[in-house]
């Protein structure tokens, strides 16, 4: 029997949480098991970081293993609605919950406001209206609640410590 890493966040799980399972077992039963480990809700769909589309839960988690094991996102959104804002434009675009705020930046930075890698590792997503930055790992789904199934960001340079 092999054992895999399941790393995951979902709705209303911000930090990332850990357990192992068997490289036999299908996506539908970890997804069972996390929901009933933190009373979600049932009708909650499982997806593969980064990906836009849940996973066929009939697939085998060996399927979907990388060297890290598996990172997932439980969310009873399909899709998150977000945008971006930097120097008074704002671009929007649909991501699914499992999507990283990494990802969405450089989306944002680079391909929709023309920054380069350097210039965009300059500036971090930042929640509108708050001084919340959330790490780059962070999933979208853990910031965004269902129903509203959405999130908006400013794209702010980091600050940088002198000394």
């Amino acid at each position: 029997m092999t054992s895999i890493d399941i790393f995951y966040q979902g709705e209303g799980i911000r930090e990332i949480a850990h357990f192992v399972a068997d490289a036999e077992h299908s996506f539908a039963a970890i997804k069972i098991a996390i929901i009933d480990k933190h009373g979600l809700d049932k009708e909650t769909l499982i997806f593969v970081e980064d990906c836009d589309e849940p996973v066929d839960e009939t697939c085998l988690l060996r399927d979907h293993t990388g060297h890290a094991g598996i990172k997932a996102h439980l969310h009873r959104c399909r899709h998150v609605e977000v945008t971006v804002t930097f120097n008074s434009e704002t671009v929007p675009h649909r991501f699914g919950p499992g999507t990283t705020v990494a990802r969405v930046k450089t989306w944002a930075a680079e391909h929709k406001f023309g920054m380069t890698p350097q210039e965009a590792g300059e500036h971090v997503l930042q929640i509108a209206g708050t001084k919340d930055r959330p790490d780059p790992g962070t999933h979208l789904g853990a910031i965004a609640s269902c129903p509203a199934c959405k999130i908006a960001f400013d794209l702010v340079p980091n600050e940088r410590v002198n000394g």
